[in-house]
């Protein structure tokens, strides 16, 4: 198959670019290696999260992902994004900050938890569902253990994988409760901490605690990112009219 032949999708990422936080740097290469290696074109335009409080700010896009760089200049925008994404069934990824809010938007808006919130943002709030993590693993590589039949083992191919975190804030409370509404839960870390969640009515809704683009190089994109490309390139077509 030529270039000429690769299928091409939109993607939102959504998130304040900055060349100073190395997952947003990282985006050009993998894009470039998912082009050359996999066909996957990925026609990307970086949202501010002020600009994706606007509405319809992702509607139209193939796929939506919400990277690391918290604090948010505006948490309104990335929860609007995230939920555009979720309820119109776009493909969605959210890692480290972006699986924050993910919980965050999912919470609020699916299980009724409107005064949930993010130590980071608003550390003085009564209903933390995110807060500072007692082991970060800032920095590092550790393990995560995933669930037989889930998305993330799917995708990843393995009930165990190495990632690579940059995280000190994950979710503690109301976990039963996200349950029950519908988010699965799917990855833990060694110390029983949730790394994963996704939405298995959703055709592509998945969100980790580590950070997938920064797994090697950049010359062969994780498994998490390849599928994200994958999904788009299908929601292109589903829109297209076009066979898988």
């Amino acid at each position: 198959m030529t270039n000429a032949a690769a299928r091409t999708a939109t993607l939102a990422l959504v998130g304040d670019r900055s060349p100073n936080v190395v997952s947003h740097t990282r985006v050009p290469l993998l894009l470039e290696a998912l082009a050359e290696r996999d066909r996957l074109v990925l026609d990307a335009y970086w949202i501010p999260s002020e600009d994706a409080a606007a509405v319809g700010a992702v509607r139209g896009f193939d796929a939506v992902w919400v990277l690391p760089g918290s604090p948010y200049r505006s948490e309104a925008g990335v929860l609007a994004a995230i939920r555009t994404a979720r309820e119109e069934g776009i493909p969605f990824l959210g890692t480290c900050g972006g699986f924050q809010h993910a919980l965050l938007e999912f919470a609020r808006n699916v299980c009724g938890l409107t005064e949930a919130a993010h130590a980071e943002n608003d550390p003085d709030a009564e209903d933390l569902l995110i807060e500072p993590l007692a082991c970060s693993l800032a920095g590092h590589e550790a393990a995560v253990t995933l669930e037989p039949g889930s998305l993330a083992h799917f995708v990843i191919g393995a009930e165990r994988t190495v990632e690579r975190y940059h995280c000190a804030y994950g979710p503690s409370r109301h976990l039963d409760t996200l349950r029950a509404h519908g988010l699965r839960f799917s990855g833990h870390d060694e110390d029983g901490q949730v790394r994963v969640a996704e939405l298995p009515d959703h055709r592509f809704f998945l969100a980790t605690l580590f950070q997938p683009e920064l797994s090697g190089d950049g010359s062969r994109p994780h498994p998490v990112v390849r599928a994200l490309a994958r999904a788009a390139v299908e929601h292109a077509g589903r829109v297209a009219g076009l066979p898988a």
